[in-house]
């Protein structure tokens, strides 16, 4: 409760701009703004969140969503701090439910990286042939960039502000709290971040994987293809991040007839 007070998580929209949807979540208005009922967050967000965890430690996957200015970033660099997905620049229509589509345009983006890295191959193109693949490549990164490595269709997803003015309507968690404050938004990823590492780490000691020797291992070791150096943090302890290798094992039947997943998280009002 005080984490989320002190983020800001309890203002809503001006009493001008809302949907009437979320009159349940609110507890009253100040100075023009509705302020949101935390002691209603605090439980949801904690069911979310278990949620999370479950599909995590079941070895699924999370795609984090957020293509609002202030949560561009903060998702990005939340999920790849825990070894997990993201779109972050505009949602592509089919992503979920045209996930064959989808497959060919990251496909088609990983063959535009692998050109573009080919020294010999770009010796062979003018400089406009080798500017038009560029501003191709950079363009499905934007949109896909995020997602390359998935692999198959999410488990699981945590969306910051999944509709405009709110709408908690199809949403599975819904979690009312500020969406628009930076400090907001990074305190929601930072606490589903968490709990994405908490369920890979119940996943592995399920596995039968000592994770404290792991743990030792990568202290003792410098970075290497899969690890994640996060660095001094001042006071905080150095952190050491071991993402999880990409699961190019079979699922089940195939993605492309799978039904989509459902958000996981809804953080707004």
């Amino acid at each position: 409760m005080r984490q989320l007070i002190e983020a800001g998580c309890h203002f809503g929209h001006n009493t001008r701009r809302w949907n009437p949807r979320m009159k349940q979540y609110l507890f009253g208005v100040r100075d023009g703004v509705h302020i949101i009922d935390l002691q209603q967050s605090v439980p949801l967000l904690q069911r979310a969140m278990q949620a999370v965890h479950d599909v995590t430690a079941a070895g699924g996957r999370v795609l984090f969503v957020g293509t609002k200015r202030q949560a561009q970033d903060l998702v990005k660099e939340y999920a790849e701090r825990c070894g997990q997905y993201y779109v972050n620049h505009r949602w592509l229509g089919g992503t979920l439910t045209n996930w064959k589509t989808v497959s060919h345009s990251i496909k088609r983006l990983k063959e535009l990286e692998e050109r573009l890295k080919n020294t010999e191959t770009l010796q062979g193109l003018t400089k406009k042939e080798q500017l038009t693949l560029q501003r191709e490549q950079e363009k499905l990164d934007r949109s896909l960039g995020g997602i390359k490595d998935m692999g198959g269709l999410p488990d699981i997803l945590f969306v910051i502000d999944t509709n405009k003015e709110a709408d908690p309507t199809g949403i599975t968690y819904p979690v009312p709290g500020n969406d628009d404050a930076i400090r907001a938004v990074k305190l929601y990823c930072e606490l589903v971040a968490n709990t994405v590492l908490e369920g890979i780490q119940d996943e592995m000691k399920t596995a039968g994987v000592d994770v404290g020797e792991a743990e030792a291992a990568v202290e003792t070791l410098p970075a290497a293809d899969g690890a994640e150096d996060i660095g001094d943090q001042g006071d905080k302890p150095r952190v050491t991040v071991v993402k999880k290798p990409s699961r190019n094992r079979p699922r089940g039947p195939k993605k492309a007839d799978a039904p989509a997943a459902e958000p996981a998280l809804e953080a707004g009002e």
